[in-house]
C-alpha cells in the first residue's frame, strides 16, 4: 500500500462538541463548566473537564466535582446540524475526506498544494472556516499516516493545530504515553505497565516477538507497527460502516434483570430497523458494558447466516446478557450497547412464513409495521413508560 512521504493526512475533531454547541448558542454558558446530560454525563466543556468530571460518568458524581456546573439537556437536532454544516466545510476542502462520527474525519491533501498550498495551510484555513461559519472551535492534526495524524490532534487539543514533519514523526511519538497506541486500554495498558513500560518509545524498543508473547499475536504485531509509525491505509471514501449499534446509558443504582432484558430489546429493536432501512445484514451481534468501575467487557456470538430481523438477533443478545448478569449483579452496570458487525450487502431471504414460531412472528410483524409507518408506530409492551435512551445523532451508512 502507498504511503505518501509528506505529511498530507489531516484529522479534524471538533473540540467537546455537544458542549461546544451549547456554549455557541446561549452565551450565558461561554466561559463556564456544562454538562450535556443529568443522570449520566453525555458530554462536558473542557472547564468541567478542568473539574475532573467525564463523559459517561453519573451525575451525582459529576456535581460533587463539580457543584457549579451548569447542566443542560441534550438537543440531538442541533448537533446533527452543526455537523452537517462542518462536513461541508470539510468536503470543500477535499474531496478525500472520510468520517469516523458526526464530530470527527480524516482528509487527504495531497493533491492540493498547487491549487491550495501546503497542508498547514489547508488546516489552519479549515479551522478558520469552521470558526467562522459554524462558531466551533476544531482541533486538526496533519501527519504522514492517519494514525499519527489523530494521535497530533489528541496531542494538540483544545483548539490547535499541530503538523508532524516526516523527520520527527519517531521523536514526537515516542516519549508520549503507551495509551495514545490505538488499541491500549486500560486492560493493556495494566499489562504494559506491570512491566514498567510507559511510552511508546519503550513499546518500540521491546521487538515484535516480545509484544506477541506478551499481547498475543494481533495485538503485537498491530502495537508494534504503530509504535514505528507503519500505518498503510488510505483515506477511504464512501466506505460503509462495518457495524450498527447503540447504547443506553444507566445511571448507577441497581438495575434489575427485567430492566436490562427490556433495554436490550429497545436497543435491539433500534439497531435492527437501521439495518434494514440501508438493507444492510449481520452475522455477529455484539454486548459491550460498562461497570459500575468503568472497566468494559465485551461478549460476541455469530449466527449461521446474516440477517436483519429483529427475532434472531435479538435471541443472540439475550443470551450474551444472560452469561452476563452474575457479573452485573457483584459490579453493577452503568451503559450497554448492542452491535451487528460483519455486515453484508443486500436482501437477505424472507423469513418462515407465519405459525412456525409465534414469538418470531410477533417480532416480524412489529418489524413490518414500524419499517411502514415509523418507530413510533408501535413499541413493546415491556418498554412503555419506560426511557428510551438519547439516539444519537451518526453519520449516514
Amino acid at each position: 500500500m502507498f504511503v505518501s512521504s509528506d505529511a498530507t493526512i489531516l484529522h479534524a475533531d471538533l473540540d467537546a462538541f455537544y458542549a461546544s454547541v451549547e456554549q455557541r448558542d446561549d452565551p450565558r454558558l461561554r466561559g463556564r463548566p456544562v454538562i450535556v446530560g443529568g443522570g449520566v454525563v453525555l458530554a462536558c466543556s473542557y472547564e468541567a473537564k478542568a473539574r475532573g468530571v467525564r463523559s459517561a460518568m453519573g451525575g451525582r458524581q459529576a456535581h460533587r466535582l463539580c457543584p457549579d456546573a451548569i447542566v443542560v439537556p441534550p438537543r440531538m437536532a442541533a448537533y446533527t446540524a452543526a455537523s452537517r454544516a462542518v462536513f461541508e466545510i470539510f468536503r470543500q476542502t477535499t474531496p478525500l475526506v472520510e468520517g469516523l462520527s458526526i464530530d470527527e474525519a480524516f482528509l487527504d491533501v495531497g493533491g492540493l498544494r498547487r491549487l491550495s498550498g501546503p497542508p498547514a495551510d489547508i488546516a489552519a484555513r479549515l479551522r478558520r472556516a469552521v470558526r467562522e461559519r459554524v462558531g466551533l472551535p476544531i482541533t486538526v492534526g496533519v501527519a504522514r499516516t492517519k494514525f499519527l495524524a489523530k494521535v497530533a490532534s489528541g496531542v494538540a487539543k483544545p483548539d490547535g493545530l499541530l503538523v508532524v514533519a516526516p523527520d520527527r514523526e519517531l521523536a514526537f511519538l515516542h516519549p508520549l504515553a503507551v495509551e495514545r497506541l490505538w488499541g491500549v486500554g486500560p486492560v493493556t495498558a495494566a499489562k504494559l505497565r506491570e512491566r514498567r513500560i510507559l511510552t511508546v518509545g519503550q513499546v518500540a524498543r521491546l521487538g515484535e516477538a516480545t509484544l506477541v508473547s506478551l499481547l498475543g499475536a494481533g495485538a503485537g504485531r498491530h502495537l508494534h507497527a504503530l509504535a514505528h509509525n507503519r500505518d498503510p491505509r488510505p483515506v477511504q471514501v464512501g466506505r460503509r460502516r462495518s457495524s450498527m449499534g447503540a447504547q443506553h446509558a444507566l445511571g448507577r443504582e441497581p438495575h434489575s434483570p427485567d430492566d436490562l432484558d427490556a433495554i436490550l430489546a429497545g436497543l435491539v429493536d433500534r439497531v435492527t430497523r437501521r439495518m434494514r432501512a440501508a438493507d444492510r445484514t449481520g452475522r455477529t451481534v455484539m454486548l459491550r458494558l460498562r461497570f459500575a468501575d468503568y472497566t468494559r467487557a465485551t461478549r460476541s456470538h455469530s449466527l449461521v447466516k446474516p440477517t436483519a430481523q429483529t427475532a434472531p438477533l435479538l435471541a443472540a443478545a439475550r443470551a450474551l446478557l444472560r452469561t452476563a448478569l452474575p457479573e452485573l449483579e457483584t459490579r453493577g452496570v452503568t451503559l450497554i450497547g448492542v452491535s451487528v458487525g460483519n455486515l453484508d450487502e443486500g436482501h437477505e431471504q424472507p423469513p418462515l412464513p407465519f405459525g412456525r414460531d409465534p414469538g418470531a412472528d410477533l417480532d416480524a410483524a412489529m418489524d413490518a409495521v414500524r419499517d411502514r409507518f415509523g418507530s413510533a408506530a408501535l413499541t413493546r409492551a415491556v418498554l412503555l413508560g419506560r426511557d428510551p435512551g438519547l439516539e444519537m445523532p451518526r453519520l449516514p451508512d
